[in-house]
Parts: structure tokens; sequence; C-alpha cells
């Protein structure tokens, strides 16, 4: 019971402090005039991942957990596009069709970057390395950084082009840089020491429900080291900054991704890829077809609904209940 009680202290301070996170967040963009894409997918994406940062290096560093780090991470990247299918029932219209189609970019190095942590685990220890550190995570450290770059190109370009409509709109004018910055800052901070607790409190519960450290980091951390981006997306959705919303998840998968790379760098038993359980297998693919389905329906722009959500939302929600029900027998 203590345990549980734990687990639920530390994923109700992630989400409160994930909602203050949105907010000053939203302040940020609109100062420093970078956007709401931008701010989303490295100021947002990289706060709000921070717990999947320091889970995934506490599991590798203090606990020797890598089925908890892989797990947590892969299962983020299936859950934070499960939060974006759940977005869409918010919207009497597609949300595909009210976000810019820029996420495309986003989403599409998500794959790649996705690929790469495959073709890791199935390769093992065949392929090359760097001391101990496998080929395939520092392609994706690589390709990370690529990523940044082509969004921020992306991002200018697009606003240079509204900065007009947004001299227009200014929301925040009473409020300071600085005290955005603060206010932002410090909920940064507590919300990473809830984070650091997670992955002991993870592997507690694999042992009391005898659901394997895989499984528990897949779901169990995965969504409770998530709740920053449910918080900081419900948040974004009620003050009308959509593509901060979207960006914000599309952006924490990509640096959920480049967490596995820190992580292998700092695993130096071997290479992190090579030392978990197959059924690793089946979140990596899963989020790949999410993020699939997802560039369709921003490419697509179904103009209506064929019920309360749309068919690429309705096409997520599928893909991460299959992956659950697979991931729950090979356990």
């Amino acid at each position: 019971m203590i345990i549980w009680l734990a687990f639920i202290a530390c994923t109700a301070t992630i989400l409160f402090t994930g909602t203050q996170l949105s907010i000053h967040g939203d302040v940020l963009a609109e100062k420093t005039g970078l956007g709401g894409t931008w701010v989303g997918v490295i100021l947002m994406a990289s706060v709000t991942s921070l717990p999947e940062l320091l889970t995934g290096v506490s599991s590798v560093v203090l606990f020797d957990l890598p089925n908890i780090a892989v797990g947590d991470v892969l299962g983020s990247c299936m859950f934070n596009l499960l939060i974006l299918s759940m977005l869409d029932l918010r919207n009497p219209e597609p949300l595909s069709t009210r976000i810019h189609q820029g996420h495309v970019i986003s989403a599409g190095f998500g794959i790649v970057m996705l690929g790469l942590v495959l073709f890791g685990m199935e390769a093992g220890g065949r392929l090359p390395a760097l001391g101990w550190v496998g080929i395939g995570s520092l392609l994706a450290l690589a390709v990370y950084a690529l990523a940044m770059k082509v969004i921020f190109v992306a991002e200018q370009t697009r606003m240079a082009k509204i900065s007009r409509e947004i001299a227009e709109e200014l929301r925040y004018r009473d409020v300071s840089l600085r005290r955005a910055v603060m206010l932002y800052a410090l909920n940064a901070v507590v919300l990473v020491a809830a984070a650091i607790a997670l992955p002991e409190l993870g592997a507690e519960i694999a042992a009391m429900t005898g659901l394997g450290q895989s499984f528990v980091g897949t779901f169990f951390v995965a969504v409770a080291t998530s709740l920053p981006e449910i918080a900081v997306s419900a948040a974004a959705l009620r003050i009308g900054a959509l593509d901060m919303a979207a960006s914000n998840l599309f952006g924490s998968n990509l640096f959920n991704v480049a967490i596995l790379g820190f992580d292998d760098v700092l695993y130096t038993k071997g290479r992190l890829l090579a030392a978990v359980t197959p059924q690793h297998v089946v979140s990596a693919t899963a989020a790949m077809i999410m993020s699939a389905v997802a560039i369709i329906g921003l490419t697509f722009r179904a103009s209506r609904k064929p019920y309360r959500v749309s068919w690429d939302s309705m096409g997520m929600m599928a893909v991460y209940a299959l992956a659950l029900i697979v991931l729950l027998r090979l356990r």
C-alpha cells in the first residue's frame, strides 16, 4: 500500500507542475517570438520529458534496470500519441485539420529514430559499437540534432509569414519575461524531483504484481512519466494553443528516443538495446505505426469526423490497444 501511495504522490506532483509549465510555456512562446511549435518541440518537450530522462538515468546508473528505462521511453512514445488522439475528442473538427502540417516533420523524424532503436534491438550485439555504446544509439542522437535544426528553420519561416497577426493577438502583455522564466524553472525543478523516485517504485510494483519489468516500464511507469505531457496538452487545449499541444507531444517523442541514446552511454555494462527483453520490439513497432497514422491524418486533413473521434485518432487508439494486448500475452 505504501508503494502505491508513493507512486500516486509522485504522479500527482508531476501532473500539477506539468499544468503550470504549459501556462508559463505559452507566455515564453509569446514573449520570445519563437512560436508555439518551436517552444513546444524544444522547451516544453525537453522539460515534460525530464521524468523519462531522470527515470532512464537512475534506472541504468543506480538500479541496473535496463528494461524499466527502455520500456518507459517506448511506452511514453506510444502514450504521447494516444494523448494526441484523446485531444481529438475535445474538438468538433478533426484535430489534424486545426494544427499546421509542419508537425509532419517531427512525426517523420520520430519514425526514423524509432526505426534506429528497433534496428539496434533486433541486431543485438552484432552491430558496430563505439566502446560499449551501440551505433544505433549514436545515430539516434545525431538524427535528433538534425531534427532540431530542420524544425527550427521550418518554424522560423512559418513565423515570419504570420508575425503581423501574432503582434495583434498578444495575450500576456502584463506578464514579464523574467517572471515567466522563474516560474517555469521552479516547476521544472519540482517535476524533476518527483521523477527521480519513479524507477525504484516501478520495480517494486513489478515485483508485487508479477507483471514483469518490461510491462510495468512500458505502461505503469510510462503513463506516470507522461503525465506532464497530459497536463501540458490539456492546458494548451484550454487556452487555444493547439500547435503547442501537438508539438509538445511530437517533440517529446523525439526527445524520448534521444534519451535512449544517452542512457546507452551511461549503461557501461554493455549495449543497452541488446540488454533488454524482446517485448520492447512490440512497443517500438506500435509507436512507429501510430506516428505513421498521425502523418497520414495531417496530410489528408479530413473535413469531418465519422463519430466523436476522427479516423486517424481511432487508428492510433486501436494500435495502442493491440500493443497492450500483445504485451500482456508476452509478459
